[in-house]
This record gives structure tokens, sequence and C-alpha cells, in this order.
């Protein structure tokens, strides 16, 4: 719904493009792929068009209105010149989803045709590309579906914040029980070795138990083509026909496609089994390593106080610590989440040092009762 005053609905469009055109800058610039940079350049050239005519519907009201990027969009053109694009792409990916349907009620933004830009971005993305347009993976990742790395950002965040509320949680509850340090420490250090632990082994099984499914099913694939390959051409051709293309060139096409050796069971385990062959979840190892530094990363927070402090002073210092650390992961879930950072970083650290004053409580219970 528009409001009797455009010029704030002006401005916030404004600031949303220039975050936009900021964003995609910075991937063209840090993108080695010199397709995927011209398509990142391109989109930053439609980002600053839409602004620019919403800089002019302002002028046309006798305003004049130059924001900066935002701080969030700062961030996350930051940590795509430094990680690279698919370290950022997903939170992009989810924000432009969520974001397609602002301008459905904007008279002016409907004459423009934005809402179209705004849910064709895949489109777009083949356009800029050139005629021959942009492979399959490709245009996943530009979406935020590729499974190597696509949701590094979201996963770092929610590992750190893992790590930070279980083992605030348990010092805390320790806390409440006893009120020797040592105790505190030991308790604290125990819980940040065991999570981290706990945490990378799962990981570790996860992404081993995937890429051996994965593998086990492709190689089932393998087998059926060399022992029944009409049988497997009939189902791609029964797949193409279900996704609307007509039996002549569903037919020809599944012939053409398995008549090449090198591409046969790349193309039926892509289209029988929705596995890219060339994709099977990453290193196990590497995800187990990253999942272990960054619960510990998260979970060094509150015992950190109790290394270099004592008493009171050490508890004070560890709860303010994790309070700060609480805030800053909150305001960092708003860069995939859309959410205001303010509103996130109090939400998660209200979350979070409930879930302490429970587990405190529930260990001054304890401690009294042993007591």
């Amino acid at each position: 719904m528009t409001t009797s005053d455009p010029v704030p609905r002006y401005r916030a469009n404004l600031r949303g493009e220039v975050d936009g055109a900021a964003v995609y800058e910075a991937l063209a610039a840090s993108e080695s792929d010199p397709k995927l940079a011209e398509v990142f350049g391109r989109l930053a050239a439609i980002e600053r068009a839409h602004g620019e005519f919403w800089r002019q519907r302002l002028a046309e009201r006798g305003k004049s209105y130059v924001p900066a990027p935002s701080l969030r969009a700062r961030i996350l053109a930051g940590l795509g010149r430094r990680f690279g694009p698919t370290f950022v792409l997903p939170a992009l990916a989810a924000n432009e989803t969520r974001d397609s349907a602002a301008y459905d009620d904007q008279p002016e933004a409907r004459a423009a045709g934005m809402p179209a830009d705004e849910r064709s971005h895949a489109l777009l993305m083949r356009a800029a590309a050139g005629r021959g347009g942009l492979p399959g993976p490709t245009l996943a990742l530009l979406e935020g579906r590729h499974r190597g790395g696509g949701n590094t950002l979201r996963a770092a965040i929610l590992g750190a914040n893992d790590g930070l509320v279980s083992n605030l949680s348990l010092v805390m509850g320790v806390a409440g029980a006893a009120t020797d340090q040592r105790a505190l420490l030991l308790t604290g250090l125990a819980g940040l070795v065991a999570g981290a632990c706990s945490m990378a082994m799962g990981e570790w099984l996860s992404v081993t138990s995937s890429r051996e499914l994965y593998q086990s099913q492709i190689a089932t694939e393998a087998e059926e083509l060399r022992e029944v390959p009409e049988e497997e051409k009939e189902e791609l051709v029964l797949i193409y026909q279900a996704k609307g293309i007509a039996e002549p060139q569903a037919r020809a096409l599944a012939e053409r496609l398995l008549s090449q050796e090198g591409s046969a069971l790349d193309t039926l385990a892509r289209e029988e089994l929705g596995i890219d062959p060339k994709d099977l979840g990453g290193s196990a190892w590497a995800a187990a390593a990253w999942s272990f530094i960054l619960f510990s990363a998260g979970a060094i927070v509150p015992v950190a106080p109790f290394l270099l402090l004592s008493g009171q002073t050490a508890f004070v210092a560890s709860v303010a610590a994790s309070g700060m650390a609480l805030a800053a992961i909150g305001a960092g879930t708003s860069l995939f989440t859309g959410r205001g950072a303010i509103v996130s970083a109090l939400r998660q650290l209200l979350i979070g040092l409930a879930a302490a004053a429970v587990t405190y409580g529930a260990g001054t219970l304890v401690g009294a009762s042993l007591g």
C-alpha cells in the first residue's frame, strides 16, 4: 500500500537500489570468471538505473537525496571481496526473493516495469551473459542454490551462535551451583572441547554419509546404463515428457544425450537422481574443521574472562562479553534474513541471556539442594 506522501517511500526505494548496486559492483570486481563478472556488472547497472529512477521522482518533488550504501551493504560487499561471491550470494538471493513483491503496489514502479525486473534476475543473468546464456550450475550459484559453498555465511554465524549459547548456558549453570572459579573454568573449557568435537564429528559423518549415498546411487545408475541402456533411455524420455516436452522431441533429446559416452551418466545422474556428479557436498574434512573452529570461536567468549580475571569481576565480564557477542551475532543474522540489525541483535541478546538465566537458576537450585 502507498501513502499520501510518497517521498519517504521514494527514499527507501533509492536506498535499496544503492545498496544492491554497491554489492553487485563489489562482486564484479572480485569475480575471476569474466562471464560472471560481466553478469554482476550488468546487475549493478540495473540497480543503478532503478536508483536513478527514484532519484528523479524525488527531484520532481523538489527533494535531493544521495544516500551512501548502508552498513549491511558494505559488510556484504566486504565479505564478497574477501571470501568470494559464493560466500554472500545465498544471502542476496534470499533477500531478492523476499523483496520481489516490494514494487507490486507502487504505481510508479509498475509503470516502469520494475516488478518484472525484480522477479526475473535469472533471466537477466542469462541475457547479461550473452546469447549462449549461462550453464545450469552457474545459474544455481547465482541464485544461491549451489550446495558446495552456498550457505557458508549462514553456517558461520549460526555455528558460532551454537557454541556461544550452549557454553554460556553451561558456565552459568555451574556458576549458579558453585563459586569455585577453577570449576567454572574447567567446565567451560570442557564444554568448548566436547561441543566442538561433537559438532565436527557430526558434520563429518553428515557430509560423508551424503557423499557415500550419492556415489552409491551414481554407481547403480552406471551399472544400469551398461546392462539395460534402452530402459534408461525410456526413463529419460518420460522425465522430459513430464517437463512438458513432446514425445518426439523428448526421445530425440534422450537419444542424443545418451549417445555421448562422456555425458550419458552425467545426464542420468542430474535428470533422474537430481545429483550433480561434480558436487557431492564438498569435503567432509573441511566441513568438520570449519564446524570445530566456528563452534570454538563462540564457545570461548564466556570462558575467556575466567582466564584473565577472578571472582565477581570475571563473572560480570563473562556475561557482558557474551551479551556483546550475542548482539553481534544477532546483527550478523540480519545479513541473510533481511530484518533490521537492531531488532535481530536485541532478539538474539534476549534469547541468549534468557537461556543463561534459566540454567543459572537451575544451577542455584541444584547447588542449594546438594549443599
